[in-house]
């Protein structure tokens, strides 16, 4: 019966590596490698049409004090023929004067993935996997392209119609000349757009940039020019490209797609799928919260500064390609802003996040902002392996040297659980050649086989699942650690030493994958020999099958796996030893 069981154990084990890998692969925007979906991926969507923000209504708008403030005085100059090229020292950005939205973000301090050489560029031709490029360029966030369409729009909405449309991000806006580029011992840079009156209204909005900054603080003016009071509604939307769904019943893969935070709500994600079903769940209307895109490693969200937040209404809206275009989707929060009257205008500041999800920046930003960052369905158990994981880096200042101290103090955490799981199997071992005699001459009689085999674990006060459930207790921990390093964006182009200069990459000369299945035939040497043949051989040839599909996976991740697979090969000959075990 521990035979079946451990039988079974290894095909989930296995099983569940392949899907890992697979939703890894697809997560990475390539071709599973395993498990190819039926459905090819989404094919490039066209231009979006239209109004892209909803055109619903939502309740009446907050009381608020209204400012008096005139409209700015410096007449723009025509509106540019191109878009607006802005530089930080984190940021190369393109703002279209189409409604000044943010059209292109490149991220400059993260590479693209890049070819590291070794054996694995031939091994990526092999499995049909296109060749990395070998020059490193920034990780573009946003772009327009009809390929990868990722954008971030704003614009007043009139939810009683009368008097016409408000600016919105159609509108052609017209900006001062540049350049705009951030130069040395610059902190701030500050790019403004202004549209002409609509429905009478005049729409300002300003970008300002800081030195080291991933967030964004945006200032949106609405001059009231007309000789009407107005009731505008401010949206803040995120525009994205859709990714195909190739889902796994096991949940491995990082999310991706749009998700909301309120404080009734909390975080909620919003899959791609339930938009395009139009069967999106949505927090209601409330007076707090933020909508954001995530992808694995970078997010981009749109906040409202605290000062401006509170009483400020807001409804969460949604919209997919029946609106947009294909494959095309949009999260949107729609405040409403109190009345303008004549002549006055009303300021709202907000904030775009748009960049890596560093926990600690995220968790300064805004309420929950931190949950972007996927940990899966251990994220109770994740966070706080990130905390001791970002303990030891300052520690060590190094992220495989911090994997290998955290996955000793794991094991210390665990030594007694996994002592007495490697005596339970110490004893097995022990008692095997008696096993395997006793089945030898009860072959025929299977009823008496396993009453005898029973009465042998009594005298021998042997557990048969006594090797099992310890190791059970730790499987959730070792899953969240393995989110934590899926997720964590500081691992990502991390060093570590000599020849493995990527921890999310695969291990380019593959010595890291050929130690782990070193370590794992090893560590099933000094396992029990199940009595049965066919059993003997599979629990030889299972982990070895199983070990080939850490050629791909990142060096981070079979790094920890190795750590664990050494330290339990100690512990385990140890044991062994003490119980005088011997092969």
């Amino acid at each position: 019966m521990n035979d079946i069981r451990r039988t079974i154990l290894w095909v989930i084990f296995g099983f569940s590596l392949v899907m890992l890998w697979d939703q890894w692969q697809v997560h990475n925007g390539r071709t599973p490698t395993f498990l190819p979906s039926a459905k090819p991926v989404a094919t490039a969507p066209a231009p979006a049409s239209g109004a892209s923000a909803p055109a619903t209504g939502v309740p009446a708008a907050a009381g608020g004090a209204t400012s008096t403030a005139s409209a700015p005085t410096a007449a723009p100059t025509a509106v540019p023929a191109e878009r607006v090229q802005v530089e930080t020292d984190v940021y190369k950005a393109a703002i279209d004067p189409q409604g000044g939205t943010l059209s292109r973000l490149e991220l400059l301090q993260y590479m693209q993935e890049t070819s590291h050489g070794g054996l694995m560029p031939m091994v990526r031709r092999w499995v049909g996997m296109p060749a990395l490029p070998v020059v490193e360029e920034p990780v573009i966030l946003m772009d327009d392209g009809p390929a990868n369409r990722y954008l971030a729009q704003t614009g007043l909405l009139n939810p009683s119609g009368a008097g016409g449309s408000f600016p919105n991000h159609l509108s052609l806006m017209a900006t001062k000349p540049g350049p705009y580029r951030m130069a040395d011992g610059q902190d701030t840079l500050e790019v403004s757009f202004e549209s002409q009156p609509a429905g009478g209204l005049k729409y300002v909005k300003t970008y300002v940039f800081k030195r080291g900054d991933y967030a964004i603080h945006v200032r949106h003016q609405v001059v009231n020019v007309g000789d009407q009071p107005r009731d505008p509604q401010l949206y803040l939307q995120l525009l994205r490209h859709g990714v195909e769904s190739h889902g796994s019943m096991l949940g491995t893969s990082t999310f991706t797609g749009p998700a909301a935070y309120t404080n009734e709500k909390k975080f909620h994600k919003i899959a791609f799928a339930d938009i395009a079903k139009g069967k999106a769940e949505l927090p209601p209307v409330a007076t707090d919260g933020w909508v954001s895109m995530v992808q694995h490693y970078f997010a981009s969200a749109w906040l409202i500064e605290p000062t401006f937040s509170a009483g400020l209404k807001r409804e969460f809206r949604v919209q997919g390609p029946d609106a947009l275009g294909p494959n095309l989707y949009a999260v949107a929060m729609v405040a409403n802003l109190p009345t303008v009257a004549p002549g006055a205008s009303q300021s709202v500041d907000t904030v775009l996040f748009a960049g890596p999800e560093e926990e600690k920046k995220l968790e300064a930003l805004a309420p929950g902002l931190d949950l972007v960052k996927d940990y899966g369905i251990f994220a109770i158990i994740s966070k706080p392996l990130y905390w001791l994981l970002d303990q030891l880096h300052k520690l060590l200042g190094n992220w495989g040297w911090s994997i290998v101290a955290l996955v000793v103090l794991l094991k210390a955490a665990f030594f007694w659980l996994n002592a007495k799981a490697y005596g339970s199997m110490a004893k097995m071992k022990a008692i095997n050649p008696r096993i395997m005699e006793m089945r030898e001459r009860l072959k025929d009689k299977p009823q008496e086989m396993q009453q005898e085999m029973m009465r042998i674990y009594r005298e021998e006060k042997v557990n048969p699942l006594g090797g099992c459930f310890p190791i059970v207790i730790q499987i959730p921990v070792f899953i969240a650690l393995y989110w934590v390093l899926l997720s964590s964006v500081e691992m990502r182009h991390a060093p570590w030493i000599l020849w493995i200069r990527d921890l999310s990459a695969p291990d380019p000369w593959f010595i890291l994958p050929l130690v782990m299945t070193g370590t794992t035939l090893l560590q099933t040497w000094l396992n029990p020999t199940p009595p049965d043949p066919m059993q003997a051989k599979l629990m030889w040839i299972m982990p070895l099958a199983f070990s080939v599909m850490f050629f791909f996976f990142p060096a981070g991740l079979v790094l920890y796996w190795i750590t664990n697979n050494i330290l339990s090969i100690a512990q385990q000959y140890v044991i062994n030893r003490r119980l005088g075990v011997t092969k």
